[in-house]
């Protein structure tokens, strides 16, 4: 497959519209600019890849490709959304490949207060070290950023601080055209007081300010998750699932 430049992703775009609520990987490599985008044929192509750290997303015309051209993009670990033809092809490039349900939903907004001794801000440039300091089990949150200067240097991101701390990070994960895909961590230490929900308000009314519609997605056995995303209105869009890529067992 061919990886285009930035300048020419463009000419991809129309494979992954319309967006619809879930993850926007393609979207969002066009858009940004970060990641990378391959499609089989350029400037009119039939079918896209589109990598943004650990997320693929397939779309498009399955019958353009086959499995060698998916192992071409050297995808060795993380997460793929597909439409289902092309599956066949993922279980072909891709043995042991283990599917992940997902639920997904739409938010509508909504408020959560601020826990005491806990600052909620918009992160910048100068945040980004404090980005990197995450634990490793949560740093995943940066990747669709291109890690944490990416992602501090967005705009796009706010982080709840306990003193100098930065011990939750919320953020449109990925952006698509209407919908922005949130995601949101926080520290073992610091889970279960509200935090990560007063940061996913701050994140889904900047998402609305911006003119979208915050999005979220999650397995459906995640009671954590799910409950959070009931504090914002949360409407079962559809229900879902990822291929998992070099996993030795299923999350």
């Amino acid at each position: 497959m061919i990886e285009l430049r930035p300048d020419q992703r463009e000419a991809g775009r129309r494979l992954f519209l319309p967006d619809r609520p879930g993850p926007q990987t393609g979207l969002h490599v066009i858009q940004t600019g970060l990641g990378r985008l391959h499609v089989d044929r350029w400037p009119e192509p039939r079918v896209a890849a589109a990598v943004a750290g650990e997320d693929l997303q397939l779309a498009g015309d399955a019958a353009a490709i086959d499995a060698r051209d998916l192992r071409s993009l050297h995808f060795e670990h993380g997460t793929v959304d597909a439409p289902e033809p092309f599956v066949a092809h993922l279980e072909s490039a891709f043995p042991g490949l283990w599917r992940w349900p997902r639920v997904i939903a739409r938010l509508n907004g909504g408020k959560a207060a601020t826990p005491a001794g806990i600052e909620i801000r918009r992160l910048g440039w100068a945040d980004a070290r404090a980005v990197g300091g995450l634990h490793e089990d949560i740093d995943w949150i940066s990747q669709t950023w291109e890690g944490p200067q990416g992602m501090a240097g967005s705009g796009l991101a706010f982080g709840a601080f306990a003193g100098k701390r930065l011990v939750s990070v919320a953020l449109a994960f990925t952006l698509g055209e209407r919908y922005d895909d949130i995601g949101v961590v926080t520290e073992e230490p610091f889970r279960r007081r509200g935090i990560n929900a007063a940061c996913v308000a701050r994140v889904v009314d900047d998402v609305a300010r911006r003119g979208r519609r915050a999005c979220w997605s999650t397995s459906p056995d995640n009671a954590g998750s799910l409950a959070v995303a009931a504090r914002f209105g949360a409407r079962r869009h559809r229900d879902d699932v990822l291929y998992m890529v070099g996993f030795e067992e299923a999350p």
